[in-house]
């Protein structure tokens, strides 16, 4: 389109065009609104050499040949026309001056279609021109939207109506354009062809918001009721944004978890799950949901949800957070270590939440942590008291799990006081009561005999083990003189310790006094302090374990009072014999 401020080339073309042809230049198409009028422009040509006195024309509707009897839409000759012209149709321009332009008044939809014209010069010449133009009755304005209209771009929206009738100029308007833009009014443009349109411009930035607006245009004619009014929805383009999403996530091991991800964009999006980079699901669509069925600890983490199309992209994560018990707890080590040394136990677990996390021995609490997945315990000197068996449990509101665990001090024997030499009739006995870790080699030197007996003499000496305590019994054969001296040695890696046992009887050996019936009932007592000895020990000691215990809680109920039920120790029986002293 152009303005209306140079000559237009419809008519530059037919003043170049005279050098006697005969031919005609019409629009090829126009365009009016129903019940206004229409001016269709026309000029034609004709051989110079034929100079007729009078020049007339006839206008045909539809059909160029007059033998088809199309309908007369006007005719200079006889002013006769077809009934659906009568009244409506006029010529404006001037035949002599080669000018055919022709109006139609009152214009409907009927009287769309083609128009023809015929230059008539009298006698045989007469010449239907072939070129013609096409009539379109129209309601509506034209609304002319760009092909592409994206959020945050400017656009420019037309509003186009003809304006082809001399006597009804048409007026336009916006609708619903309230916080789009200013329309500016450009007034009267010249098409190519030689025809008028009216044309209204609306400038604005579109957003998201504005896609699927309806911007309508109106095109009124002033004293009159005429009002004409066409609408276009705007098809904005915009990236997508995340508008539904779940937020943090806390489910229990094993249950069923939905995930949804909505976006909203133009075009639809591709929405995509993933995980760690992972895809996990996609599709284009609105929404997308992600089922996990049966979660566990390894689904636990963030998952992200991505929205694209051809005009950007927009991300979102989610956090899952798996519920479930504490898995058995890890202890660094089964440990060992020499007494004096500091010993630091480390107890380690995984749940969530995290746990409560205790150490103890026997019923005494060691060390607690709350909400923490890791527990060190430190043992500064440890002494044979910290000898035994320990548990680290871990605990939170799914459940509970437990380890047992063993430390072993060692240490360089200890004779305890229970060591002693005691007379029956006609035999010497004498216990050597060791604490050591380990287990020591036990010597008896007779030094008024230059005699010593090792443990590993298993026809004199018996032994016998209890936790950290190990008894080991030396029978002598008793003779009618003084009670001899007995030195007991004990010896590990670690040192070694010596002890001449005291003689617990009368200062001569009397059971050669007693008879037989005395030596039996102090035999039987002798008997009974062995079992009374043996049955101390074990009670004052936890008995060891060289491992883990298997089992997967201890014999406790950790969240109330501690109880412990001990299983019963097998020991192996042995048999004493004598050595004869010489």
């Amino acid at each position: 389109m152009i303005f209306l401020t140079a000559l237009p080339l419809f008519w530059i073309m037919i003043s170049a065009s005279r050098g006697g042809h005969w031919g005609a230049w019409m629009p090829s198409s126009i365009s009016a609104f129903e019940g206004t009028c229409v001016s269709i422009p026309c000029r034609f040509d004709f051989p110079d050499e034929l100079r007729p006195a009078v020049v007339h024309g006839v206008w045909y509707f539809n059909s160029p040949y007059p033998k088809n009897y199309p309908p007369v839409v006007f005719k200079s000759r006889t002013q006769v026309v077809h009934e659906s012209f009568q009244g409506r149709s006029r010529l404006l321009g001037d035949l002599g001056l080669r000018n055919c332009t022709l109006l139609l008044s009152n214009v409907s939809p009927e009287l769309g279609g083609k128009y023809y014209f015929r230059g008539d010069l009298g006698g045989y010449n007469q010449y239907t021109f072939s070129e013609h133009s096409v009539l379109d009755i129209i309601n509506t304005p034209n609304i002319v939207v760009p092909p592409e209209v994206v959020a945050g771009t400017e656009v420019e929206v037309s509003c186009m109506v003809p304006d082809n009738c001399p006597e009804l100029r048409p007026e336009l308007s916006w609708l619903g354009h309230e916080g789009l833009g200013e329309p500016a009014v450009l007034g009267r443009l010249r098409e190519d062809e030689g025809t008028w349109v009216q044309v209204s411009l609306l400038h604005f930035v579109p957003t998201r918001e504005a896609n699927g607006h309806r911007l309508g245009c109106q095109a009124s004619f002033p004293n009159t009721t005429l009002q004409f009014e066409g609408y276009a929805s705007l098809d904005v383009k915009y990236p997508p944004v995340i508008v539904e999403m779940n937020s943090s996530v806390e489910a229990i091991e094993g249950s069923h978890v939905s995930l949804l991800c909505g976006a909203d964009s133009n075009p639809p999006p591709l929405l995509t799950w993933m995980r760690d980079g992972t895809v996990l699901r996609e599709a284009v669509a609105e929404s997308l949901l992600l089922e996990l069925e049966e979660v566990t600890p390894a689904e636990d983490g963030v998952y992200a949800c991505l929205a694209e199309n051809a005009y950007g992209q927009d991300n979102r994560t989610v956090g899952l957070s798996v519920m479930y018990a504490p898995w058995k707890p890890t202890v660094n080590a089964t440990v060992v270590a020499v007494e004096g040394e500091t010993v630091s136990i480390l107890c380690s677990t995984q749940s969530n939440p995290d746990p409560i996390l205790t150490i103890f021995k026997e019923k005494q609490i060691l060390a607690t942590v709350i909400y923490e997945s890791e527990l060190q315990l430190e043992l500064p000197a440890v002494s044979p008291e910290d000898d035994g068996e320990y548990w680290c449990v871990a605990e939170n509101q799914y459940g509970q799990r437990a380890t047992a665990f063993n430390l072993s001090v060692e240490f360089a024997p200890v004779l305890l006081l229970e060591s002693h030499c005691a007379a029956a009739r006609d035999t010497v006995q004498c216990l050597c009561v060791v604490k050591s870790n380990p287990e020591p080699s036990v010597a008896f030197e007779l030094p008024s005999r230059n005699v010593t007996v090792n443990d590993s003499e298993r026809e004199f000496v018996y032994s016998e083990r209890s936790g950290l305590v190990l008894t080991s019994i030396l029978t002598l054969r008793a003779q009618a003189q003084a009670p001899p001296r007995v030195i007991c040695t004990a010896r590990n890696l670690y040192g070694a310790k010596s002890l001449e046992l005291p003689f617990q009887g009368a200062h001569r050996l009397m059971w050669a006094k007693i008879g037989p019936v005395g030596a039996v009932v102090a035999f039987a007592i002798l008997i009974a302090i062995v079992c009374y000895i043996t049955q101390t020990r074990r009670k004052k000691n936890v008995t060891e374990s060289p491992s883990f215990s298997a089992g997967d809680n201890p014999p406790v109920l950790f969240s109330s009072d501690f109880r412990i039920s001990g299983a019963p120790e097998k020991y192996e029986s042995k048999e004493v014999s004598t050595l004869d002293s010489h």
